[in-house]
């Protein structure tokens, strides 16, 4: 049996990439194009909701305005991008099992070559850790289904 990402995994994690680069697409358009543009008392209006006082430095205003949404922009495509690489991560996890063995990318091991067996996190987290010669897996069930098949076959 084959490891296939888990797809209420992937859906989450698809929804989250698109929400920060919506989110990343949105404060951009802001720093880069609607504030730039803007008049600084208009801006200071639309973003404060009341008039700007005798003592306001608009243009100062404005400027921090427009590098604050450059940075929001910056942390959410940072954000999209750490979300996608996990993502990217996951999906090229190749593992397969059968009755003979597994397999992990293109090492094969019998059953026999685990050493260790670390369930600690398994029934809280759904987590199972097989170490032994040359390798050490981490198995998330959550990440990937077909975890809690291979954990049935370690059982016997």
């Amino acid at each position: 049996m084959k490891l296939k990402i888990n797809r209420e995994f992937l859906l989450r994690h698809v929804f989250s990439l698109a929400v920060f680069v919506v989110l990343g697409g949105w404060f951009g358009f802001d720093a880069f194009v609607r504030y730039p543009r803007s008049d600084a008392r208009a801006l200071y209006v639309s973003i404060e909701k009341s008039e700007p006082g005798d003592n306001v430095d608009l243009e100062s205003f404005k400027a921090q305005k427009v590098q604050t949404q450059r940075l929001m922009a910056s942390f959410a495509l940072l954000a999209a991008s750490l979300v996608g690489l996990h993502l990217l991560c996951i999906a090229r996890f190749r593992f397969e099992f059968d009755d003979g063995g597994f397999s992990l990318g293109d090492r094969r091991f019998s059953y026999s070559d685990i050493k260790d067996i670390d369930r600690s996190k398994w029934e809280k987290k759904g987590i199972l850790t097989v170490s032994g010669g040359g390798f050490k897996i981490r198995l998330d069930a959550w990440h990937h289904s077909g975890v809690k098949e291979f954990y049935a076959k370690l059982a016997r």
